[in-house]
């Protein structure tokens, strides 16, 4: 791609927005199905976001990050949209991301 620096974050940024808001669109999508069918969730971006933070010595909590992600406090999302995940699909993520 031929673009330059300040553009392509700016592209990356606009890119992670849309994501962000389409996951909070979905809150029928479980984040053990993001996992088990990408190999990533709401909680691997919202863990990506503060890493990011923290290697550049920005201030963000594991909370603000969740919340910058989810759109709401992370208690909240669970309480409203988490359901709880079938022993089938706990099994998967565990056999496929043993890190999660």
């Amino acid at each position: 791609m031929a673009i330059d620096d300040k553009t392509r974050t700016e592209l990356e940024a606009a890119v992670f927005r849309r994501l962000v808001a389409h996951l909070r669109s979905r809150t029928d999508v479980q984040n053990i199905d993001l996992m088990n069918l990408a190999g990533f969730c709401r909680n691997c971006l919202s863990n990506w976001l503060k890493e990011e933070a923290d290697a550049k010595g920005t201030a963000l909590s594991k909370d603000e990050s969740r919340e910058a992600v989810y759109g709401m406090p992370y208690e909240t999302w669970k309480a409203t949209y988490q359901s709880a995940a079938p022993p089938d699909k706990i099994e998967t993520m565990k056999k496929t991301h043993s890190g999660h």
